[in-house]
């Protein structure tokens, strides 16, 4: 097999506000051996991103949060989805601070403690976002409400249900946004484990 190469032959800004979006030529090698000829493609520029599973392993609850999503407009279906809590990291942050911040601005949580379930790409065929997953441990006893940041136009509402239930709404389509199917996935497997702690 051919080494892997690319190279970057031009880039451009084609628009920059709330996200940034980047046009590139480029060309990259072959698995058959050689070149491709020049590619363009549009990336969209979202820098690295933390989501994090709020779970009480003694009350067997997880915490959801659900917001509007433009991303969801184009299907039939009303766009509040049923997701966990979830933000950028900002510049001078480290992912872990993140999770522990947005969990306390989202969903008003403090976390007891931070475990990283892993890190990748969301949807590398035409975006940078980097994440990092990880379970938070929370007493979920008086979580709920409607939070956010009034700054950043945040509508969030939270909620708890029995680890049971949230597997039953991931079942009935109730969920179908990735990262939140990806954790309760993590979940299943690892709750056991969990509640003995």
């Amino acid at each position: 097999m051919a080494e892997k190469k690319f190279e970057i032959l031009n880039k451009e800004t084609v628009y920059n506000g709330f996200f940034r979006l980047e046009k590139y030529h480029l060309k990259h090698t072959l698995f058959k051996g050689g070149w491709i000829d020049e590619i363009k493609r549009e990336l969209f520029r979202r820098g690295d991103c933390v989501a994090v599973l709020l779970y009480d392993p003694v009350r067997d609850e997880v915490v959801f949060i659900e917001q509007f999503r433009v991303g969801a407009i184009l299907q039939d279906r009303v766009p509040w989805l049923i997701e966990i809590v979830a933000g950028a990291v900002e510049e001078g942050e480290q992912a872990d601070d993140v999770a522990i911040r947005e969990a306390s601005e989202e969903a008003d949580c403090k976390i007891l403690e931070l475990q990283l379930i892993n890190k990748f790409f969301t949807t590398p065929g035409g975006a940078s976002e980097w994440l990092s997953l990880y379970y938070g441990r929370v007493d979920a006893t008086h979580v709920g409400g409607v939070h956010g940041l009034d700054e950043e136009g945040e509508d969030i509402r939270v909620f708890t249900v029995s680890f049971e239930q949230a597997w039953e709404m991931l079942q009935q389509g109730q969920i179908d946004s990735a990262i939140p199917i990806m954790a309760l996935q993590w979940l299943y497997i690892n709750r056991e484990r969990l509640r003995k702690l």
